[in-house]
């Protein structure tokens, strides 16, 4: 597993994710290393979010923008 979790990309932290996932799932493991696991998954999942919540707010400054501008354009004619 990786240990530095500021610079993963969205891909690869949900891919890790889904392993963590499978591994607890799977079962097999002790305590320590369940809970090891259920730790990293969040903050996996974190960082899957952070990525999720900074392209919506890209997206709503564009369509946001795009709104602007229509109603400059509606107030031009």
């Amino acid at each position: 597993m990786t240990d530095d979790t500021t610079e993963l990309s969205y891909e690869d932290a949900r891919a890790e994710l889904v392993e963590v996932v499978r591994q607890l799932e799977a079962g097999g493991t002790t305590l320590e290393e369940s809970l090891a696991l259920w730790e990293r998954g969040e903050a996996l999942a974190t960082i899957c979010q952070g990525w999720i919540d900074g392209a919506r707010a890209r997206l709503d400054a564009v369509l946001e923008a795009g709104d602007d501008d229509a109603d400059t354009e509606d107030d031009e004619s």
